[in-house]
């Protein structure tokens, strides 16, 4: 039986139910940033939890195919490194489940964030969907929505 769930779970698979997997969450943070159940299933440790739970498959399937892992230091010396780091589907994977990862994580930062300083969830949802399309920009344009409700720039915090 473990041999048919580790053959079901491709790459291909693997991102498919990675994708799928994390549009509940956001969609619980867009529409239900207050309620219970974002507080304690979508903010805390379980989604990384699960998507953590993937990135070690994927690693473990990398192990399995003979993987070279140290051409990903690589990554680091030249933008064409990268580029033919990206040719290969474990290391676009591992790279694909920390974006989501890193992303779903910030999303609920800026949820918890926003109910610090009382903005309005309908605001904050503008914020939420573009950092899961595009996480840098996201956490930008909540910065600058937090500016106004906060009074004050902090660096720091």
């Amino acid at each position: 039986m473990i041999e048919q769930i580790y053959a079901y779970f491709t790459i291909e698979i693997l991102y498919f139910w990675v994708n799928l997997g994390v549009l509940p969450f956001w969609l619980i943070l867009i529409f239900f940033p207050q309620s219970n159940f974002t507080k304690y299933f979508v903010t805390s440790i379980f989604p990384i939890t699960l998507l953590g739970g993937a990135y070690i498959f994927v690693l473990y399937k990398a192990y399995l195919s003979a993987y070279d892992f140290d051409s990903n230091f690589e990554l680091y010396l030249s933008i064409s490194n990268l580029s033919g780091l990206f040719s290969s589907n474990i290391f676009l994977m591992l790279f694909w489940i920390h974006f989501v990862s890193i992303n779903l994580f910030v999303g609920g930062w800026i949820v918890r964030d926003s109910q610090k300083f009382f903005i309005n969830k309908v605001l904050v949802g503008i914020p939420l969907i573009i950092t899961y399309l595009i996480g840098p920009l996201g956490i930008f344009i909540y910065w600058l929505i937090r500016i106004f409700y906060a009074k004050s720039i902090n660096l720091y915090e």
